[in-house]
């Protein structure tokens, strides 16, 4: 297989059957490094066979960590014993934004930890003040010259941090820092993903107290020492979201399992302002073929908004998919991404495929359907804007060619052979 894969696409054909989502990337990515704060064996079900999990899964074996996959089960295993170092790699950092999550476990278990700037998907800035703030706040010391070194010879220290922003990977991040700290710590605005607290979950089991799980405000009461343990991590939603965004775009019926309402409420709001509605029923999801396909205006008749946010709010990593259904149904809509200035950048190609869309400014977009895409060749720039053209090219008279699926591949499973056992004409070449 070529290092640099991509995927040809007929389109025309709609998406029929049953998909189950993989795990969600977003909890397996801190979980794994959530298993350096132990030595004892942390044992995953469900883990998502995707580029970012093994990039992370890679760095905690560069470091000492013993990291075993059967994949056939989706069963990952890591027992960090014996760490062998607190420098992580400067090539795998620059390949995976959530590298710098394994500053707090470093830094409980060995005291210090050095590392490069973190990379992952270009969408604008990512921010990491919080991280460091809280860490400092917990009694951290941090130096950056180009690499990011951070201390506690004496230890941390529990106490009260108010987040500037509900960002999940600064909750994440502080959240694994204050579980061995010294005393309490209360984290306010703290972010309440499904898979932040997933990952409190993870860490209640291996010993931890946290109280507050799925509110904005954690309390964590530091303990000695955590121990192994085994989770099933939970399905990722923004999969399912994303399955059932194409399913709606090429007009076809497709249920989703493992996709309980409660992790779908504002996306449902969301595909309802498009003439799409989701049917909940037995844990899973389903869009019907038989839709109006008609975008629902506001009160009084004027154009519509999906906007983003943190959760509960319409997830920031579904907004790609959810502006290619928009061109595919009748009406105009407004998409406002409130929180990366690079995310919409990549409609430019939807416009050059034949969407009828306008780029107000980096974080708006206004989109009138329904528009007759058609095959083109194109390159995938980040995650959630491939799975888009992935979605885009589905829908589109002819073929396509998508090229750096590398990208799609660090989020998303196999996805090729899904999307095929669903009908679509994709290959990977």
């Amino acid at each position: 297989m070529s290092s640099c894969p991509s995927f040809v696409i007929r389109g025309g054909k709609p998406l029929r059957g049953r998909v189950t989502p993989a795990g969600n990337k977003n909890a397996a990515l801190p979980m794994v490094a959530a298993a350096l704060l132990t030595d004892e064996e942390v044992v995953f079900e469900n883990a998502p066979d995707i580029g970012d999990v093994r990039n992370m899964a890679a760095l905690a074996a560069e470091i000492g960590a013993d990291v075993s996959w059967n994949r056939a089960a989706c069963e990952l295993r890591i027992r960090a014993r014996d760490l062998k170092g607190s420098e992580l790699p400067r090539k795998l950092c620059a390949e995976i934004r959530a590298s710098i999550l394994f500053a707090a476990p470093l830094l409980a278990r060995l005291g210090r930890a050095e590392m490069a700037p973190p990379g992952g998907d270009v969408i604008g800035r990512r921010r990491l003040d919080s991280h460091f703030c809280g860490l400092q706040a917990l009694g951290a010391e941090i130096d950056s010259n180009g690499i990011y070194r951070f201390a506690a010879p004496q230890g941390l220290s529990g106490c009260d941090i108010f987040l500037p922003e509900a960002g999940v990977t600064a909750t994440e991040q502080l959240v694994m820092a204050a579980v061995l700290a010294k005393g309490r710590t209360v984290l306010r605005n703290a972010a309440s993903e499904p898979h932040v607290s997933d990952l409190c979950l993870l860490l209640t089991k291996m010993g931890a107290k946290i109280y507050g799980i799925g509110s904005n405000v954690l309390i964590i009461d530091g303990v000695e020492k955590l121990g192994g343990a085994r989770h099933r991590i939970v399905a990722d939603h923004t999969e399912a979201g994303s399955f059932l965004a194409l399913a709606a775009a090429t007009g076809g019926e497709v249920t989703v399992t493992d996709a309980p309402p409660e992790q779908h409420a504002m996306a449902a709001r969301a595909f309802h302002r498009l003439g799409i509605n989701l049917e909940f029923a037995d844990g899973g999801a389903t869009v019907r073929a038989d839709q109006p396909r008609v975008v629902t205006p506001d009160w009084g008749g004027g154009i519509p908004v999906i906007d983003d946010g943190p959760w509960p709010h319409f997830p920031s990593d579904q907004m790609s998919v959810m502006i290619v259904l928009a061109t595919q149904v009748s009406g105009t809509v407004l998409f406002f991404e409130k929180m990366y200035e690079s995310r919409m950048y990549f409609v430019d190609r939807l416009i050059a495929m034949g969407a009828n869309a306008v780029i107000c400014d980096p974080h708006r977009v206004v989109v009138n359907g329904p528009a007759r895409l058609h095959g083109i060749e194109l390159s995938s720039p980040d995650i959630r804007a491939g799975m888009a053209l992935v979605s885009a090219a589905l829908c589109a008279k002819d073929q396509s060619i998508i090229r750096n699926v590398n990208q799609i591949d660090r989020g998303y499973e196999r996805i090729e052979q899904k999307l095929a056992a669903l009908g679509a004409d994709i290959e990977r070449v």
